[in-house]
């Protein structure tokens, strides 16, 4: 084992959105192997590190799918981001879908991030979907457009399926679902699995083995490059089906109880 790559939401986290002592423990274990550990996950750098505990973790942590790299001390390695054009082109598309839209950029989330609906109930999310000007944030001084997120309630899944095929004649573009009711965009240079293999370029190292872990649709990538990829108990039917293994829930230390496993084979 070379590199463990670890999603966040529904996998190295419980529902309460922790980190569990148990997974702090084998990470560090981990380490102390001299076993690289990366963070790989959907969100942006700002909701990663809020979380208890990771800091202290001190991981390379790649966020909104690969658009941005971060190394173990939060120097920026690597970004890819939309452009302009073809902002307001999905910004168009997604607008004529009737989905909610969710627009990560250098400035923050427009109109917030997707940690930040929580709770709410849908009457308050599409109020926030209603109220925010997206063209006005084309105006903002020198920003940059990572990710998009179509989002709908959890009653409308089928017009996920939709803005799925409506993406389908964009070649510049990767689209995945990290929950079932929504579709992360990004550019095609974004992916989990390529990011992977960008770190080994950049940081000038060979992953002879990389095990990968996650329970959602933009982790189908990391699997890909993987020589084990474990999805999580608590993963939808068709994301095990794209795992090599399936191991126990986000609520029940998931990726510990894997870890452990093949560290008693090591």
């Amino acid at each position: 084992m070379k590199c463990v790559s670890i999603d966040l939401d529904g996998t190295l986290l419980d529902d309460h959105h922790q980190i569990s002592e148990a997974n702090r423990n084998v990470i560090q274990k981990l380490k102390d192997h001299h076993i690289d550990v990366i963070l790989n996950t959907g969100r942006q750098y700002a909701d990663v590190i809020k979380v208890d505990g990771v800091k202290e973790l001190e991981l390379p942590i790649f966020c909104l799918n690969g658009s941005m790299m971060y190394d173990e001390t939060g120097n920026l390695l690597y970004e890819t981001q939309i452009s302009i054009d073809l902002y307001q082109t999905l910004l168009k598309a997604l607008q004529q879908l009737e989905v909610g839209i969710l627009v990560y950029t250098n400035q923050g989330g427009f109109p917030v991030t997707l940690p930040m609906l929580r709770g709410k109930s849908w009457d308050e999310i599409q109020a926030l979907f209603d109220q925010q000007d997206y063209e006005a944030i084309l105006h903002l001084k020198d920003v940059k457009i990572y990710k998009l997120i179509a989002v709908v309630d959890e009653t409308q899944l089928e017009k996920i399926d939709r803005v799925k095929e409506a993406l389908k004649k964009h070649d510049t573009i990767s689209f995945s679902s990290s929950f079932p009711n929504n579709c992360e965009i990004t550019s095609s240079e974004a992916q989990k699995g390529k990011a992977i293999r960008r770190y080994e370029n950049l940081r000038k190292l060979t992953f002879d083995e990389v095990y990968s872990f996650g329970d959602g649709g933009n982790d189908v990538t990391q699997f890909e490059v993987s020589t084990r990829s474990f999805a999580m108990e608590n993963a939808p039917e068709e994301i095990k089906k794209r795992a090599s293994d399936i191991t126990k829930s986000n609520n029940e230390d998931g990726v510990a109880f894997a870890i452990e496993e093949i560290l008693k084979l090591v």
